[in-house]
């Protein structure tokens, strides 16, 4: 794979002492190992973050309304009269 962006890493002799063998292990450079636990680490994280989890009284209550019966409220009638005011069905 071609690089098409660049990052630089400073760290001290110790990490990339460790770094290093690790890689070793993994049978990888260590570039190729930095980049694959960066990535790895950041798809966790994304995946994670970006997630809703809701407890079960949540998941509950979002579920009943969600599958309970609908009545629009003042605000929402009025929007759709006028809505309903200014579109022509053909």
């Amino acid at each position: 794979m071609p690089a098409t962006a660049r990052f630089d890493l400073k760290m001290d002799a110790d990490e990339k002492n460790l770094v290093a063998r690790a890689a070793a292990l993994m049978g990888t450079t260590m570039a190729g190992f930095v980049r694959a636990a960066a990535k790895e680490k950041a798809v966790a994280l994304l995946d994670r973050e970006l997630r809703v989890t809701l407890s079960k009284r949540d998941f509950a209550a979002l579920t009943l309304a969600l599958n309970g019966a609908f009545t629009p409220n003042r605000a929402l009638k009025g929007a759709l009269a006028k809505a309903a005011a200014k579109v022509r069905r053909a």
